[in-house]
């Protein structure tokens, strides 16, 4: 990634785009990561469980799912609960409430979850004028022999929500995974690769479609996999 690496760039893409992006090294410096917090963070990807809602049959997804509530600056931790999107909005695998293995006190605990939150809190409410139910996804696509990994197995689409952020956490032996972004007429704005730990886009869902193409192997006899962080916001009315 080489655009969007100053703040105030940043902002203005959001505001005029509908999207912006930040490279690993501009997102990194912008939280101001421990390494060592970093890699306990990227560690986690490595306990996740399968993903057992793939209407098309698939088992190339693993995932662990949160839900917290930023209430007058706050962000607190709220019961697990199931994830569900309308088939307005996940024709393949919506209209149920999904239930996912929860993301760990550990994970959450790490100082790299509170920045990227309170990140996102600050570009998508940056007068923190109101409260927020917030989704925390951990997704690990897997590329295997007899199986093509897919991130977005729904294609293009929203969210359902008000603005997504996604950071890439690590890619490991693939190839592809192209980020796609379109209006919500389906016009086609540009295309994109999240590339290297810390990529970061975020999304105004109600103006921007987005999408991930098929992962393959590089090297088909290794494991390979691309591990991304998906947090989602919503007001509370």
């Amino acid at each position: 990634m080489t655009d969007t690496d100053s703040l105030s760039r940043n902002d203005d893409a959001l505001l005029t785009d509908g999207y912006a992006r930040l490279s690993g090294a501009a997102m990194f410096d912008r939280l101001n990561i421990a390494e060592p917090d970093w890699a306990d963070f990227a560690q986690s990807w490595n306990d996740l469980g399968p993903d057992l809602f793939m209407a098309d049959g698939g088992r190339y997804r693993r995932r662990r799912h949160a839900a917290f509530a930023l209430e007058r600056g706050r962000f607190t931790r709220k019961p697990h609960q199931p994830h569900y999107q309308s088939r307005d909005y996940n024709p393949l695998n919506g209209d149920v409430q999904r239930w996912f293995d929860p993301v760990e006190a550990a994970t959450v605990a790490n100082p790299v979850c509170d920045a990227i939150f309170a990140f996102a809190a600050d570009h998508f409410d940056p007068a923190r004028k109101g409260d927020w139910h917030i989704e925390m996804h951990q997704f690990r696509i897997e590329a295997k022999p007899d199986e093509t990994g897919r991130p977005t197995p729904e294609g293009m689409h929203r969210d359902g929500v008000d603005h997504v952020l996604v950071m890439l956490v690590d890619r490991r032996n693939v190839r592809e995974g192209v980020t796609r972004i379109g209006a919500p007429d389906g016009r086609p704005l540009g295309e994109f690769t999240l590339t290297t730990p810390g990529d970061t886009m975020l999304i105004d869902d109600h103006r921007i479609l987005h999408g991930v193409t098929e992962i393959h192997a590089v090297d088909p006899t290794q494991p390979a996999w691309r591990d991304a962080l998906v947090v989602t916001f919503v007001a509370e009315s």
